[in-house]
């Protein structure tokens, strides 16, 4: 997956600004895609010139003009051309288990204090997971397909933090 794909399934849902682009990232796709502002805007100049997106300038009294990104007819067919095409596994790549994997460099205390961090880190965001699915997903017999996919979607964040806060503690009892 690259940027590009994120950035149409965040506008195929509703266009915005870059800012509000930014902030919707936060709440949505940026939960398992990382994205600055500056690779956002580089990669909304870029959609726009491939015609995957248009803009539209909108003039303000006190700030600068702001631009209004839309996926065109173009930008969908190549999302959902994407969408289509088979998945490969992500390599999995994290320096906690690298760290872990030359642990016996280091005092105990020093792993110990790292995969209690790690588990706290993962437990706050179960923590906004499980708040998300309290908010937005109380009876999936009566969601749309829109949401039966974002539902399948945080599940799976879900699951994602609880078996690291499983791991994380099976880690810290086994090195103890």
């Amino acid at each position: 997956m690259a940027l590009v794909h994120a950035i149409l399934t965040v506008l195929v849902e509703q266009p915005c600004s870059g800012y509000d682009l930014r902030k919707k990232f936060e709440g949505s796709v940026g939960f398992f895609w990382r994205a600055s502002f500056q690779q956002i805007y580089r990669e909304l100049t870029k959609l726009e010139e491939q015609g995957l997106l248009q803009a539209q300038a909108i003039h303000q009294e006190s700030r600068p003009d702001k631009k209004i990104y839309s996926v065109t007819e173009a930008g969908q067919q190549y999302l959902s051309q994407w969408i289509a095409q088979p998945s490969e596994v992500s390599p999995l790549k994290d320096d906690l288990l690298v760290k872990l994997f030359a642990g016996y460099l280091v005092p105990q205390d020093t792993i110990l204090a790292e995969l209690e961090q790690h588990r706290q880190q993962h437990l706050q965001q179960l923590a906004v997971y499980q708040a998300i699915e309290q908010q937005y997903f109380q009876n999936s017999d009566t969601f749309s397909r829109k949401q039966q996919f974002h539902y399948i979607t945080l599940r799976q964040g879900i699951r994602y933090e609880t078996e690291w806060l499983n791991w994380c503690q099976e880690a810290i009892e086994f090195l103890q």
